[in-house]
């Protein structure tokens, strides 16, 4: 729903005012970025890892979605986000404080590769999330708008510069859940590795049934050494052969209070 702003904001720019949970709503650009799947599943996959968290850091939060959804359903008392990009990190504190999160959120403007993010708790993040770009510059065409280019290429690093900061972070007892794109799964198996991050599950995204190759794959990590047994891998579909949403992904709005539309009568 687009709607005029009512905070300032310019007018040859506009917003739309969109359902994000049950009872959260957010503010996203009409010509930018918006939050997706990704950010859904991810967030569903945090609060299936941890809802109790003592503290919580969303890496390149970007409007706040995964953010607010993570809080929304969790007791933690204390979460961070930080984000780079300018207008996205505008919009995250208009949604933080539209959804009355200003008192457990706090929000850092800047590039968490740079190691000074001076909010992290002593003894590191009980829970940290981060939803990645996908594509290395030089393998897609960057859109002319740069929150969503920035949101799609990684100029700025890709899934390692995530597990980076995770593994730097993240509390020895700690949980984290990160995106990435579904068909390199190596970028994270052996970048978790090197720094001493063991994978516990892997939930592999396909927008449609007959699909392939998952879309992206959201991965829970923990501190420690690879397990001999593995990890759990499970599949997530979108929609069936026929385009029609599954009864998986209406389960997963379900959970984050956005209930399935009513069937339609069949016209007579």
């Amino acid at each position: 729903m687009q709607a005029p702003a009512p905070f300032p904001w310019p007018a040859d720019d506009p917003l739309q005012d969109d359902a994000l949970t049950g009872t959260m709503r957010i503010w996203q650009r009409t010509r930018g970025h918006r939050y997706s799947l990704d950010d859904v599943l991810t967030a569903h996959s945090a609060l299936e890892a941890d809802r109790q968290a003592a503290s919580y850091l969303d890496l390149g939060c970007g409007m706040g979605s995964v953010l607010m959804m993570v809080m929304g359903g969790s007791s933690t008392s204390r979460a961070f986000g930080i984000e780079a990009q300018k207008v996205s990190f505008d919009l995250a504190e208009q949604n933080v404080l539209r959804n009355r999160l200003q008192d457990r959120v706090s929000l850092v403007h800047g590039d968490f590769r740079n190691e000074s993010l001076s909010a992290a708790p002593a003894g590191g993040f009980g829970l940290i999330t981060g939803t990645p770009p996908y594509q290395p510059p030089g393998t897609a065409t960057p859109s002319p708008d740069p929150q969503r280019a920035y949101a799609r290429i990684e100029y700025r690093g890709g899934v390692e510069a995530y597990l980076k900061a995770i593994e730097r972070w993240l509390a020895p007892e700690g949980v984290a859940v990160v995106c990435a794109e579904g068909t390199r799964p190596e970028r994270v198996l052996d970048h978790a590795r090197v720094l001493g991050l063991r994978v516990v599950r892997r939930r592999d995204a396909y927008p449609r049934a007959g699909r392939t190759t998952p879309l992206f794959s959201v991965w829970t990590l923990k501190k420690g050494v690879e397990s001999e047994q593995g990890y759990d891998v499970e599949d997530f579909v979108a929609r069936d052969k026929n385009g029609v949403r599954t009864d998986a992904y209406h389960r997963l709005r379900a959970s984050f209070g956005i209930e399935r539309p009513p069937a339609r009568e069949p016209d007579r």
